[in-house]
Formats: structure tokens, sequence, C-alpha cells
């Protein structure tokens, strides 16, 4: 009787139309349903019957339990509560069969609402809207059509303004200039940021008073080089490609000059008194000191040259007396030989 009462509550709303919900529209979820339906046995044509109206049954209850989460999901969400329902589903028939196939499939279906709940909850809270600041397109499903749609997150007024950055760096450095956010990466199809300049903060709301930087598909520029003269306000505008802005940054530059060199000052003594000479001139002791050495100083070269000359000339005279006793005894030689050869 109290399976009869909890199975009969379950499909109160069974004549009501089929719906396609949020893991309904997942076609691994259908498929894991179909599946299990067509393998299952040992269960009579009223035992699929019935199977088959707890399913439908569960796919109204996910899509009230989804239309009370804004009835959206996106793409991640719904892969992650499908990974999870269908491991769950796996592991249900597996380990915790109770005898009857009703009651089995009333579990695991029940346990698919939650987990599709705990899903929409996190996505809801984090995943939905996550721009704080501009305009976002967000590609979503509806949860009761099993169609895409872009969901509209318009961020508070002013709508696009996502803040103002101050920057500061010295004359000749470099600076970045990034004006990427996390939720433009959800941005669908191409976008644009387009860097505009103005030399001054005031009257930023005249679009004609900004000059056009650069227009790239990187959400960073860098600035090298800097001088004074490019200091001011730079905007940066996402677009995407039919023109419309999604997010608008500021960032106010104040480029420090360098320090202008002044010429070091030069300590100057004071000046002598007119008539003053300031020539060094040598004391009276000093110059005889130095007239003196200088007498030692000749005397001594002149001494050492007279002995150099004297020694040289001393060697020439004994060179050419050896070579004259040389000759000499050659001739009284001959004359011995002429004398005896007369005789």
């Amino acid at each position: 009787m109290a399976f009869a009462f909890l199975f009969g509550s379950f499909l109160i709303l069974g004549s009501c139309p089929s719906v396609r919900s949020c893991l309904q529209c997942d076609p691994v979820v259908r498929y894991v349903h179909e599946d299990f339906l067509s393998s299952v046995k040992g269960i009579t044509v009223r035992d699929q019957i019935e199977l088959k109206q707890i399913i439908e049954q569960a796919y109204v209850n996910y899509r009230e339990t989804s239309t009370s989460f804004r009835g959206v999901i996106d793409p991640t969400t719904l892969y992650r509560a499908r990974t999870e329902y269908q491991s769950e589903f796996k592991r249900h028939w597996k380990e915790d069969r109770t005898g009857s196939v009703q009651w089995d499939m009333i579990t695991i279906v029940e346990k698919g609402k939650r987990i599709l709940q705990k899903h929409l909850e996190i996505f809801v809270t984090q995943g939905l809207c996550p721009n704080k600041c501009g305009l976002l397109y967000q590609r979503v499903m509806n949860c009761t059509s099993c169609q895409y749609r872009l969901f509209t997150c318009l961020s508070a007024t002013p709508p696009l303004d996502c803040g103002e950055n101050h920057l500061k760096a010295d004359e000749g450095e470099e600076v970045v200039l990034d004006c990427f956010l996390p939720w433009h990466a959800l941005v669908i199809g191409q976008t644009e940021y387009h860097y505009s300049w103005h030399p001054d903060e005031k009257n930023l709301s005249r679009d004609g008073e900004y000059e056009v930087l650069v227009v790239t598909e990187d959400s960073k520029i860098v600035l090298n080089q800097l001088t004074t003269s490019e200091e001011g306000m730079y905007r940066c505008l996402l677009q995407d490609q039919k023109g419309t802005v999604l997010s608008r940054i500021y960032f106010k530059l104040k480029v420090n000059p360098l320090p202008s060199t002044t010429p070091r000052l030069i300590a100057m003594l004071p000046s002598l008194p007119s008539g003053y000479d300031a020539t060094p001139r040598p004391h009276r002791s000093s110059l005889l000191i130095i007239m003196i050495l200088l007498t030692v100083l000749s005397i001594t070269g002149s001494l050492v040259i007279i002995v150099y000359l004297r020694v040289t000339m001393k060697h020439q005279k004994e060179e050419r007396d050896s070579r004259r006793g040389g000759e000499g005894e050659g001739e009284d030689g001959e004359n011995i030989e002429l004398v005896s050869m007369t005789e």
C-alpha cells in the first residue's frame, strides 16, 4: 500500500503533456533512460509502461526545479550535471537495487533532481551574468524549449563603465594598458579592443575628443619610451562584430619627468691681494744644494769619460804592438833561410 501511494503521488502529473527540461534536453541522458528501458530484464510490459511514466514525470520535476532558478542553464553547467547523473545512474542499478524496479527508478530520478538543483544553484549565483559591469550576451539553454539563446546581462548604471585605473611611470619607461575582464571570454563571436587617448581628463563624455590609437584583438597594449606629452586619459572599448560597445575602461596616466641636470658648483679660493706674486720661488739654501749636486754630477761624469777613453786607448795600443811583433818574427825567419841557402 505504501509503494502504491508513493507511486500514485509521483505520477499525479503524469497526464500532463511531456515537457523537455534541462537534464532531458541532454541527448546523453535521454539515451541512458531509453537504453535502460530496452535492456532491463525480468519485467512485464506493464512495468515498462510504469517506468516510462516515472521518467516522464521526472522531466516535469526537472523543469519545475529549473524554473525556480531562472529556467536557464549554460553548456558547462549542463555538462557537469549530466556527467554526475550518468555516473550515479549506472552505479545505482549495480549497487542499490531493492527488488522493485519502479521504486529503484523513482529513487534515481529523484537523485537526478537533487543533482540538477545543486548545479543550478552554483550557476545562478556564480555563472549567470558574471559581468559586474558592461554588457554581456550570454549563451544559455532554455530548460523548457531546449533551445539555446542569448541571455542579456546588463549591469547597473552606468551600464558600460568598468572603472578607472590610475597609472604612474617615469619618463623613458614603459607602461602596460590591459582592459581584459574574465567575463570577456564568454562573449559570443569576434571582439576587438579600441584604444584611444585624450591629453586631459576633462570633458570625457564627448567621443570626438579622443584620438584613436589602435584597434586590436589583444586586450593589452604597451606604451614604450614614455614622454610627458603622452600623459592623460586612455580609454579602452570592447566591441563585438556588430560594433556594439560591451565595456569601457579608463586609464589615467601620469608621467613623471626626469630630473633636470644642474651644473655642479666648483669651490673657488679667495683672490690674492693685489701686487702679490703667486709664482713659487725656491729657497736660497735649496739653490745652493742644487748647484753643488750639479757640479758633483758633472765632475763625476767627466772622470768616467776620461777613464773610459784611457782604457780604450790602452787596448788599442796593445793590439797594435801585438801585430807588430808578429810581423818582425816573420822577417827574421826569412833572413835565416836565405843565409843557409848561400852557404
